[in-house]
Order: C-alpha cells, then sequence, then structure tokens
C-alpha cells in the first residue's frame, strides 16, 4: 500500500502574539483573518472540531462525515480549513485522514490567550 506525504499547511503559522500586546501588522492580520474566515462558517467549525478532539488527534474522513451536509460538501469545507493553515491531510488507500495543524492550535490559544489571563483591555468609554 502506497501512502501520500502529509500535505503542509498553507500558512505560515504561527503567526501573532495575544491580542492585547500590541497591534497586528498587515501581514499577521491576514493571516488570522484566514483562519477566522475558515472557522467563521458553523460546519467548518463543527469539522474541525470534531477532528481536534478525536481520539489520537486525527480522524478519517469516512468518521467526520456526518455533520448535515453532502460529503462534496464536507470535502469543500475541509478544503477552506486546509487552505487557512489549520489542517493537513494524509491519503491512506481510499480514504483521506485529517489533522488539526497543532501549529495553528497554539496560534489560535495565544492570540486569544490574554483574556484568559486576565489582559482584558479595558472597555470603551460611554458604555
Amino acid at each position: 500500500m502506497r501512502v501520500a506525504p502529509v500535505v503542509p499547511a498553507a500558512t505560515g503559522l504561527p503567526c501573532c502574539p495575544p491580542l492585547t500586546e500590541r497591534p497586528m501588522t498587515g501581514a499577521e492580520a491576514e493571516t488570522v483573518a484566514r483562519m477566522f474566515k475558515a472557522l467563521g462558517d458553523p460546519v467548518r467549525l463543527r469539522l474541525f472540531s470534531l477532528i481536534a478532539a478525536y481520539d489520537g488527534g486525527e480522524a478519517c474522513v469516512c468518521n467526520i462525515s456526518d455533520v448535515g451536509v453532502s460529503q462534496p460538501t464536507v470535502s469543500h469545507h475541509l478544503k477552506k480549513l486546509k487552505e487557512a493553515g489549520l489542517l493537513s491531510s494524509e491519503r491512506r488507500g481510499t480514504w483521506v485522514y485529517y489533522r488539526a495543524e497543532p501549529a495553528a492550535l497554539a496560534a489560535l490559544g495565544r492570540l486569544l490567550g490574554a483574556a484568559e489571563a486576565g489582559r482584558v483591555p479595558p472597555t470603551s468609554r460611554g458604555s
């Protein structure tokens, strides 16, 4: 059996410091926007969550396709997640296995982690 290589992430993750540390550069904002845009669709968010939480950290497409949309639509959403650098994939025989990119998970965690650590910026005046 021939095994295809793992497809690397499409972006140069990790990218960004916590939101409250400093303003983002234009390139950082573009990278983060691609990730959030990909995760902004409920089906894609659900697929990403299923894969990230799957036992062993990777999931066969055969085990994650039941998300209320057709198989071609699932494939489209998985492609978008890969293009955003959130997933990598590996073909094994007739099935494709997906894995959440550790660098993407770390980047998202760092980016949003400041609020968890209590570094939430003050609310705007007048609210």
